[in-house]
C-alpha cells in the first residue's frame, strides 16, 4: 500500500467500518493509500437502540447524534474523503439509481480494492444487501457495455468482506487476517465516539485480540497483538504462493 493504492471502503450503518475494519483503514492512510469511504446511513432506524430510549427522542435528532459520531471517529482513524448518501436503514432499499450511483462513484474513484460487507449476515439484512449491492455495483463499473457518459469502465478491484458480528452463526471464515497492531489505538479511540452502541466497544476490543492471537499463531509473528479478518470475494491470483 502507498500513495498509488486506491481504497473504497462501502459501509452500511454509522459504525460499522469502524468495528469492522477501522485498524485496517486507518493503516492504509497511515502508509499512504488514498481511502475514501461512503457511510450508505446513519443506522438511525435499527442501530440506535440506546439514543431512543432517551425522552422526546426524534429522528432528526438521532440522526445528528450519528454524524457527530461518525466525525469524530474519522477525524481519529485520518480519513478525510467521506460521502454520506443518507440512505434509511431497515430495511434499506437499493434500487437501480442507487445501485448506478454507486457504479458511477466506483468509476470515478477507480479503487484497487473495495471493502465492505461479507456475503451472510444473520441478523442483519441491510448488510446483505450492501454486500450484493457493492458486487453487482463493480459488476457493471468494469464493463465496457455499461456507458456512462465521461466516465470509462474500470479494471477488475479485489473485493474484500468485513467480519460480521455474530461471526459464527453467520457462517464467517477468515480468508485473510491483516495486522492492526499499529493502529489498534486510533481503532479503539474510535469506537469509544459511538455512545450508541456502546455494547460493541467491548466485543470488536475482545474480537481483536483473538484475531491477533490467530494472526500469531497462523504467521509465526509474535509482534502481531491486534487484527482484523476478512473474506474475498475472489480468490488470489499470482504466479506463486503469497
Amino acid at each position: 500500500m502507498d500513495k498509488n493504492t486506491n481504497l473504497l471502503v462501502v459501509s452500511a450503518h454509522a459504525a460499522d467500518f469502524v468495528w469492522r475494519g477501522g485498524g485496517t483503514i486507518a493503516k492504509y492512510i497511515k502508509n499512504g493509500a488514498n481511502v475514501t469511504l461512503i457511510i450508505l446511513s446513519y443506522g438511525v432506524r435499527g442501530e440506535s437502540n440506546d439514543l431512543w430510549k432517551m425522552e422526546d427522542q426524534s429522528y432528526e435528532n438521532v440522526k445528528n447524534i450519528r454524524r457527530k459520531e461518525i466525525d469524530k471517529a474519522t477525524d481519529i482513524l485520518g480519513i478525510n474523503n467521506v460521502e454520506f448518501w443518507d440512505f434509511e436503514d431497515y430495511h434499506m432499499v437499493i434500487d437501480e439509481p442507487r445501485l448506478y450511483q454507486l457504479v458511477r462513484k466506483i468509476r470515478e474513484i477507480k479503487p484497487d480494492h473495495i471493502l465492505t460487507h461479507a456475503k451472510g449476515d444473520a441478523f442483519n439484512p441491510d448488510h446483505e444487501l450492501v454486500s450484493q449491492s457493492v458486487f453487482k455495483a463493480s459488476v457493471l463499473a468494469n464493463s465496457s457495455g455499461v456507458q456512462i457518459e465521461g466516465l470509462n469502465a474500470t479494471t477488475q478491484q479485489r473485493l474484500f468482506g468485513f467480519e460480521p458480528h455474530q461471526t459464527e452463526i453467520s457462517n464467517f471464515t477468515p480468508e485473510i487476517i491483516i495486522d492492526i497492531t499499529e493502529t489498534y489505538d486510533q481503532k479503539k479511540a474510535a469506537m469509544q465516539c459511538f455512545e450508541a452502541q456502546p455494547h460493541l466497544i467491548d466485543y470488536y476490543d475482545a474480537r481483536a485480540k483473538m484475531r491477533g492471537n490467530h494472526a500469531r499463531r497462523i504467521s509465526g509473528n509474535k509482534t502481531y497483538k491486534y487484527a482484523e479478518a476478512f473474506t474475498r470475494f475472489y480468490p488470489h491470483v499470482g504466479s506463486e504462493f503469497v
